[in-house]
C-alpha cells in the first residue's frame, strides 16, 4: 500500500486537535507515514503540535510527527495538504468585524465585509501555497482547504491554478445530521445547492418514498453553528423560501437584526474567540493532555475534522462517495456558469471530484447565487491584482452592502489598517 504525507499549513490553529483525532480515527485507511505541522507563530506551534504529538502517540501512531516553520520543508513530498490559515489572525479578524458597524454593515468573517478582507488577505497566500505544491508536493497532490472564506478561496485556486483542489466546510455535514435526527433516519436522499455559506437543501426524500419532506422540515432542522447568532423565522418567510437555509443565511433574511445583535454584543465574535483560545491553549500546554478538550466544540468547528479526512480516506481509495463540497460547476448547475464554484454533492475518488446535477430550486436562489457570485469573481480579481476598483465593485453587487456611500470610505478604511498584509493595493 502506498505510504502517504499529511502536510497541516496554519497547525498552530486550536482546530488542529480536531483535525488530528480524524486522522486518528482512519489510521487503519488512510496510512500515512508523516505529518508536518507548519505555521509561522512558533509559540503556538510549540503548543499545539505538543498535544498532536500525544494524540497520535496515544492512539498507536509510529511514523514521524515533525513541527516546522519552513514551508517548502513541510510541502516537500506531501500527498495531502491540508490549509487552515488565518492571514493576520484574531486581530484582524477583530478589525474585520468592528469596522463595518461604523457604517451599518456586517463584518461576519466570511458573508460580511469581513469576509471581503479575509479573503483579500488570504486568496495570494493560498495561490503561493498552490504554487509551492506544483514544485515541491507528489504528483498526485491534493490541496485540501478549509481556510475561510472557503468558497471565494476555491474560486481563486481552481480558476487561476492548475492544483487538484477541494473546498471544504463543515456546514452541510452539520446540516444533514440535523436532518437525520430530525427524520430519525440516515436512509434518505437529498439535493444541496448553493455557495459556500450561501446554501440550501432543497429536497429530503426518505428512501423508498416520494414526497419531499424539505418544506416540513425547512423551520426545524437547520444546523445552528456556534459562531452565527440565531433568529427565529416568521412562517411567511419560511413560506416565501421553503428549504432548509444554511445558517448564515439569517444574515441575508434578518439583516438588520443580526447588525443589531452584533451592535449589542459585548464582544465581537473575534474577541470571544480570542477569549476562548487563550483558555485552550493553556489546556493544550498540559502534558497529561492526550485528546482533543470538550471545550473545543465552543469553538464552532463541529465536525470538521470528519469532511476533511472522509475527503481525503475517498480519495485515497477510490471510494466514488457523495460529499457535499466547493467544486466547480462544469454545468451541474443550470443557471451558474461552468467555470463557477458552487457548492453541491460531488462523487468523489481517486479521479477527482465529480459534480453531480441540481434540479430542485427557484428563483429566489438563482437570484441569490449569481449575485453573490459576481461579488465572489471580482473579490478575487480585486485580491489577486491589487485592484481597487474591483473591489469596489465587489462592495457594490453585494447584497448586504451595495451603497456608494457606505463601500467607498469603509473599503478604503480597511484596506488601510490591513495595509501590511495588503502590498499589492499599495504598490
Amino acid at each position: 500500500m502506498k505510504k502517504l504525507k499529511a502536510t497541516i499549513i496554519g497547525a498552530g490553529s486550536t482546530y488542529t486537535p480536531e483535525l488530528v483525532e480524524g486522522f486518528t480515527a482512519r489510521k487503519d485507511v488512510l496510512p500515512f507515514t508523516e505529518f508536518v505541522l507548519m505555521d509561522i507563530d512558533e509559540k503556538r506551534l510549540e503548543i499545539v503540535g505538543g498535544l498532536a504529538k500525544r494524540q497520535m502517540e496515544a492512539a498507536g501512531f509510529e511514523g514521524n510527527v515533525i513541527l516546522t516553520m519552513d514551508l517548502d520543508r513541510a510541502i516537500e513530498g506531501a500527498s495531502f495538504v491540508f490549509g487552515q490559515v488565518r492571514v493576520g489572525q484574531m486581530a484582524a479578524r477583530i478589525k474585520d468585524e468592528k469596522i463595518p458597524l461604523k457604517y451599518g454593515c456586517l463584518g461576519q468573517e466570511t458573508t460580511g465585509v469581513g469576509g471581503f478582507m479575509k479573503a483579500l488577505r488570504t486568496v495570494p497566500v493560498i495561490i503561493d501555497i498552490a504554487a509551492r505544491m506544483k514544485r515541491l508536493a507528489a504528483s498526485d497532490a491534493w490541496l485540501i482547504n478549509f481556510s475561510n472564506p472557503s468558497g471565494i478561496i476555491a474560486q481563486a485556486i481552481l480558476n487561476e491554478t492548475n492544483t487538484k483542489m477541494v473546498g471544504l466546510c463543515n456546514g452541510a455535514i452539520n446540516m444533514l445530521k440535523e436532518i437525520e435526527n430530525t427524520i430519525g433516519t440516515k436512509e434518505f436522499d437529498y439535493e444541496y445547492v448553493g455557495l459556500n455559506h450561501l446554501s440550501f437543501i432543497t429536497s429530503v426524500i426518505k428512501r423508498g418514498e416520494a414526497e419531499n419532506l424539505v418544506a416540513a422540515l425547512s423551520g426545524k432542522a437547520g444546523a445552528k453553528m456556534k459562531n452565527v447568532p440565531e433568529i427565529e423565522y416568521d412562517s411567511a418567510l419560511l413560506r416565501a423560501i421553503p428549504y432548509i437555509p444554511s445558517s448564515y443565511l439569517s444574515y441575508f433574511y434578518t439583516r438588520e437584526q443580526q447588525i443589531t445583535k452584533c451592535r449589542k454584543a459585548g464582544q465581537s465574535r473575534g474577541e470571544e474567540c480570542l477569549d476562548l483560545e487563550a483558555k485552550l491553549i493553556e489546556q493544550y500546554k498540559d502534558p497529561d493532555l492526550k485528546e482533543k478538550p470538550v471545550e473545543l466544540e465552543k469553538r464552532g468547528g463541529s465536525l470538521y475534522s470528519t469532511a476533511a479526512v472522509s475527503v481525503a480516506e475517498a480519495i485515497f481509495n477510490d471510494k466514488q462517495e457523495v460529499h457535499v463540497l466547493a467544486a466547480k460547476n462544469n454545468g451541474a448547475v443550470p443557471f451558474m456558469e461552468k467555470d463557477d464554484v458552487v457548492e453541491i454533492k460531488c462523487r468523489v475518488g481517486m479521479d477527482g471530484v465529480t459534480p453531480l446535477p441540481v434540479t430542485v430550486y427557484n428563483d429566489y436562489v438563482v437570484g441569490l447565487m449569481q449575485a453573490v457570485k459576481a461579488y465572489e469573481r471580482l473579490t478575487v480579481k480585486a485580491a489577486i491584482n491589487g485592484d481597487r476598483d474591483a473591489a469596489l465593485a465587489a462592495l457594490m453587487v453585494h447584497p448586504l452592502i451595495g451603497d456608494y456611500d457606505k463601500a467607498a470610505p469603509m473599503l478604503n478604511e480597511m484596506l488601510e489598517v490591513n495595509r501590511e498584509y495588503l502590498p499589492r493595493f499599495f504598490a
